[in-house]
């Protein structure tokens, strides 16, 4: 037992009267009890307590010494009750990472509703689509993409499928034509991702075909500019149907090669301790989950990936 929490049970000891009611209110034995202050005895090289068949009392240096150990007892006790309060109030500064798309299309709508549910909270949002700058350690949750975790010692639980489709706006497609394969889309201006090189290996299609090399004269830090980029004409994106949906049903993007589909990577939250979690870390992870659904908003409103456009 450290000195702090030798100091508690000796100002339970001398508050309780006797070893035995220190004992009984821990459920120790008296032996145990006992040997614990013998040993802060030996410890601080003076007696504390004179035993006696009568009882215990304080010896001149034990009076001193009680009265600081009342005193952290005390600091220990309104501690204890601080943090219990925070459990059932989650409060305090939330520091929240997420790519750049996904923050504005689906996060920020959620974010009233949240705050108006946990007013003594604070969010802090930072978003960035670079992998190093959502490393989980600067932030009490990351809103990633699956296949951005490299970390195995993260806690990983999954919000919502993550599903891309091939796009472009119908200027483009006016000017070059629509690709109906993967194979076609040799020629095409395919619009890259600077910051994640695995984003811009567009895989494999439902028939087994794969994609041919991208070539192109325009790539972003972000694919919310890749986003932008595709509803300016420049060219072909890969983009996630949470941000597209909209606008293929709406027609100001169209649907490319439409066997195409990648779900290789799920929307995920990523935290560092599943056994310490912090309450408002907690009640963040399960609004999203319970905002998302089985089904998340944007395919509830637009359908399955694979229906639209």
């Amino acid at each position: 037992m450290d000195l702090s929490s030798q100091m508690v049970l000796f100002a339970e000891v001398v508050e309780g009267g006797s070893f035995s009611a220190a004992a009984r209110s821990r459920d120790h034995s008296t032996s145990a009890v006992s040997r614990q202050i013998g040993l802060l005895e030996n410890r601080l090289g003076v007696r504390l307590l004179n035993r006696s068949h009568h009882g215990i009392s304080l010896t001149r240096e034990g009076q001193v010494f009680f009265e600081k150990c009342v005193a952290l007892a005390e600091n220990v006790s309104e501690a204890e009750a601080l943090v219990r309060s925070m459990s059932a109030h989650p409060n305090g500064i939330l520091r929240v990472g997420s790519t750049v798309a996904f923050a504005k299309s689906q996060l920020m709508p959620l974010l009233p509703e949240f705050l108006d549910r946990y007013p003594e909270i604070k969010l802090s949002l930072e978003v960035s689509d670079r992998e190093d700058e959502l490393a989980s350690e600067e932030f009490d949750v990351s809103l990633r993409f699956s296949e951005q975790i490299a970390n195995p010692n993260v806690i990983v639980r999954r919000l919502a499928p993550n599903r891309r489709v091939l796009c472009a706006s119908p200027a483009y497609v006016a000017r070059n034509g629509a690709p109906r394969s993967l194979g076609d889309l040799s020629g095409h201006n395919s619009l890259a991702l600077s910051t994640v090189a695995s984003f811009n290996d567009w895989a494999v299609g439902a028939n087994g075909a794969r994609a041919p090399r991208l070539s192109g004269n325009f790539e972003a830090s972000s694919a919310d500019l890749l986003y932008h980029a595709a509803l300016a004409g420049v060219g072909i994106a890969r983009l996630s149907t949470y941000l597209v949906g909209d606008d293929i049903a709406a027609g100001r993007l169209v649907r490319l090669v439409p066997d195409y589909i990648d779900e290789s990577s799920d929307i995920v939250a990523v935290y560092l301790d599943r056994r310490n979690l912090a309450p408002k870390v907690r009640v963040f992870i399960d609004f999203l989950v319970e905002a998302f659904g089985s089904v998340p908003p944007w395919e509830r409103e637009n359908g399955p990936a694979a229906d639209l456009g």
